[in-house]
């Protein structure tokens, strides 16, 4: 299974996937339009290791909210990303069992050599 999360309007994430051979057999999902499940989070997670990897401390309500003064649990992070698609670091793409999360010159390095035949 090949899964992408992303956001449309986010030109990283159209650049990410631009230098990725999408075929038909790809999920794409704009987690604006179509927001992430519970099921799909707790899928992430497990991969990841933990919310925390999969949330975006860069996003502009998270000062706006002030979270950036709280000491945030795995819960929290869980809550946020589930109640705003703005909390998830992005894109996150799943192949088969491997996660890569984020738009860092290593993981996308990464990403596109795993993703690409």
């Amino acid at each position: 299974m090949k899964k992408i999360y992303y956001l449309k309007s986010c030109s990283t994430c159209q650049k990410i996937i631009a230098q990725l051979h999408i075929t038909n057999d790809v999920v794409l999902q704009n987690i604006k339009e179509e927001k992430i499940t519970e099921e799909q989070l707790n899928e992430m997670a497990l991969l990841a290791g933990s919310y925390n990897q999969l949330f975006s401390k860069v996003a502009l309500k998270y000062r706006a909210m002030g979270l950036n003064k709280l000491s945030l649990t795995e819960e929290n992070y869980k809550k946020y990303i589930l109640e705003e698609y703005t909390f998830l670091k992005r894109p996150v793409v799943i192949i088969n069992n491997k996660i890569f999360i984020g738009s860092s010159k290593s993981n996308v390095s990464a990403l596109i050599s795993e993703f690409n035949p």
